[in-house]
């Protein structure tokens, strides 16, 4: 029998929502030179991150049995999502209903013994994150990826990375046993008459949001990579299953406090107050909120940066605690409130009897806009979440203040949970109230904070 033909495999997915316009990008490489062998993307609708970042994998596979059908191979998958690589190496479980027929076509698609999984950091998988951007990019346009167009390889300065896998933790045949667990824990999971990995189709989850009156929706932010469970657990067998006691050492993330300004005359009123309006300034209550946080962040002494909204009510809350910090401010334009239209500076009970049919279009979809040219939540959200990813690239490894208002905060935590959009109405978020995030290398959020309000009273 020849020697198998060794290859690595790239991939990766992404979505402008989580829920939302989603697409994935493979590349099969040859190892002694980096050099492309083929390339997959596709624009795959309304999906969520993990599905894209599944559905990927899957292109990856496939692209490798088309290349050499009769070939013996072995492949080493290189993906930045930990979520994908530790289910199909077997040591996480797959939970998600969703999750599990395209596990299980993924595994079907070339020999268990023929496969490995490496965690790669995202800065090392920007080919294939590109291919799926460019999938993306046509979706938005109408149209599907055309290969002749990318520019994913030449755009790609790769790496060297070993033409040998990394050793595995355990001894021969580790990764096989896995795998062989994998598709056995599917078997057993898929109820009767459940379609197997040749007929399964990809969930499609819808990317309706809700809202309501104080700016907070459900929107088109990308999402977390979920599976990173603090609490170790045992699999069917009785095997554990890795956690984070396991995982690679990531090093510090980036760590924002998310600090939402102080009061203003139209806060205890509970007006529409965005960015479209008059741009109030901090009322008295909300300068002595402000100076509190201040020096709650002063005895705290991690604050290394200063971000804020350009609106007025977050410059004066950001400012008062850069003054305290000897920090200077900067200013974000992606941090600024919803621009709520001629809605600005009404009461929700305004709004429903001046505006009635428009405010149920825009409680109804996260596409529908404030009446008067106001932004949807849909707009608001990709601003939001591109500003995000900017910040957490700016800012790895240290900690930064953000200065911002409700509908950002909120976004911003339900994503790091991975929670649903109804989940916003689960959430309050008082005025000068902290909450924190960390974001990792591996693209994991962590929710350490919601709501803190203790350095008011």
């Amino acid at each position: 029998m020849p020697a198998p033909r060794r290859l690595v495999v790239e991939a990766d997915g992404g979505s402008r929502g989580n829920p939302g316009p989603a697409g994935y990008g493979a590349v099969v490489l040859d190892p002694l030179d980096a050099a492309t062998l083929a390339e997959r993307a596709e624009y795959i609708g309304v999906a969520t991150n993990n599905v894209a970042e599944y559905r990927g994998l899957i292109a990856g596979l496939r692209a490798v049995r088309e290349l050499f059908p009769d070939t013996p191979v072995e492949v080493r998958v290189r993906m930045d999502s930990k979520l994908v690589v530790e289910q199909m190496s077997g040591r996480w479980k797959i939970k998600h209903p969703g999750m599990k027929p395209l596990a299980e076509e993924a595994a079907g698609i070339l020999p268990a013994s023929s496969v490995t999984y490496e965690w790669i950091p995202r800065a090392e998988n920007k080919h294939a994150d590109r291919l799926a951007n460019e999938a993306m990019d046509a979706g938005k346009r109408g149209e599907q990826w055309d290969p002749g167009a990318s520019t994913a390889d030449m755009d790609t300065m790769r790496p060297y990375f070993p033409t040998e896998p990394p050793p595995r933790s355990g001894p021969p045949g580790d990764a096989a046993a896995g795998a062989a667990k994998v598709r056995a824990a599917l078997a057993a999971a898929r109820p009767p008459g459940t379609p197997g990995p040749d007929t399964a189709e990809a969930p499609e989850p819808g990317a309706a949001g809700t809202a309501q009156a104080d700016g907070s929706r459900a929107g088109g932010v990308r999402g977390p990579r979920p599976g990173t469970a603090g609490a170790t657990e045992s699999g069917t067998d009785g095997t554990p299953q890795v956690g984070w006691a396991s995982a690679p050492d990531l090093g510090a993330p980036a760590t924002f406090y998310l600090l939402r300004h102080g009061e203003t005359a139209l806060t205890p009123e509970k007006r529409f107050s965005g960015s479209g309006g008059s741009d109030p300034e901090l009322s008295e209550t909300g300068r002595h909120q402000a100076a509190c946080a201040a020096e709650a962040f002063a005895a705290l002494g991690t604050v290394q940066e200063i971000v804020s909204s350009p609106l007025r009510r977050c410059r004066e809350t950001a400012q008062a605690v850069a003054d305290r910090l000897g920090l200077e401010v900067r200013v974000e334009e992606g941090l600024r409130e919803t621009d709520f239209g001629v809605w600005e500076g009404l009461t929700f009970a305004e709004v429903r009897e001046r505006h009635g049919a428009d405010l149920t279009a825009w409680l109804a979809s996260p596409d529908a806009a404030p009446t008067g040219g106001g932004e949807s939540f849909a707009e608001v959200a990709e601003r939001v979440s591109v500003t995000r990813d900017r910040l957490i690239a700016r800012h790895a490894g240290r900690t930064a203040l953000l200065v911002t208002h409700v509908t950002p905060i909120k976004t911003l935590v339900r994503l790091a949970l991975g929670a649903p959009p109804e989940s916003l109405f689960r959430m309050e978020l008082s005025p000068a109230s902290v909450s924190t995030v960390a974001y990792y290398a591996d693209g994991n959020p962590s929710l350490r904070l919601l709501n803190d309000t203790s350095h008011l009273r």
